[in-house]
């Protein structure tokens, strides 16, 4: 064994609690070296952290846009509940209306209805009412995946805020094109497919709706690039992340570093402050 201090040679029967060589209380010694440890780490994890929080508050309540991006986002997926058009089979012995909305799609599919569509495709009758079903519903579901993919934008842009708010600004202006010509085509549609006993589509204004709604997000995510999405950090504290990434890498020891490791003015104020109150705090006690 040796000593954690000057390194000599401490036998093992050597009971005593004092070094030999230098005579430090080797107990103690280990202690408070541990102690210094943890609290270097301590203050580079914390600054880690603290940088997280300031992204997360920057990403959804950094201001007034951080905000109304969340409401529209939510909007977008709330407009696929308005049709974007419809479609009303009336046969012998069989009624159905087929609503290109996604309540809609979740009946048809629930009640099975979505699985005869292919065959009404290959009606001599039905076939161009049929259309006006489906190609507006592949318009929606294929808005469906782009809400999905804006809503794990939001949620995750905190990891990185820059392109999180490139990548929106993308996706709702592809959305914005999608439904503009979804709203073009289910117009052209219901005025080119003749209305007969049989069937009868109509427009719904769902696709108009959300391509409003896109084209929103579009200019809402391109003002927060231009007017920039830098987080207020804590001073030093990119510094301490810096620092803590290249401790675990092994390329900074612990050991070799002061405690506190980065400390500015104000927060040398700070930490002056908190000792006097603890040493005041003590001596009241000692008094009472």
């Amino acid at each position: 064994m040796k000593c954690p201090r000057c390194g000599g040679e401490i036998p093992a029967f050597d009971l005593k609690p004092n070094c030999k060589h230098c005579g430090v209380n080797i107990l103690f010694y280990t202690q408070q070296s541990q102690l210094a440890l943890d609290a270097k780490r301590t203050e580079l994890e914390a600054a880690a952290a603290r940088m997280v929080i300031a992204r997360i508050k920057m990403n959804f309540i950094g201001g007034k846009l951080q905000i109304a991006r969340i409401v529209l986002t939510v909007l977008a997926a709330a407009a696929l509940l308005v049709p974007f058009g419809s479609v009303r089979f009336t046969v012998p012995y069989f009624t159905q209306t087929f609503s290109a909305g996604l309540i809609g799609f979740i009946q048809a599919f629930q009640s099975g209805f979505l699985m005869q569509l292919p065959s009404f495709l290959n009606s001599a009758l039905l076939s161009r009412q049929t259309l006006a079903a489906v190609i507006p519903t592949a318009f929606l579901l294929l808005c469906a995946v782009l809400d999905v993919l804006l809503l794990a934008a939001l949620l995750l842009g905190f990891l990185n805020l820059t392109r999180s708010a490139r990548f929106a600004r993308g996706a709702s202006l592809v959305g914005a094109i999608l439904c503009a010509a979804a709203q073009i085509v289910q117009l052209l549609l219901c005025v080119r497919t003749p209305k007969t006993p049989l069937a009868a589509a109509s427009v719904g204004f769902g696709a108009l709706a959300a391509a409003v709604i896109y084209a929103a997000l579009f200019f809402l995510n391109r003002a927060l690039l231009k007017g920039g999405l830098q987080p207020q950090y804590r001073e030093n504290d990119p510094r301490r992340k810096e620092l803590l990434r290249q401790v675990r890498a092994g390329e900074v020891s612990l050991d070799t570093l002061p405690l506190p490791i980065f400390e500015s003015e104000q927060e040398r104020e700070e930490r002056l402050h908190a000792l006097e109150e603890a040493l005041r705090a003590e001596e009241e006690g000692r008094e009472e």
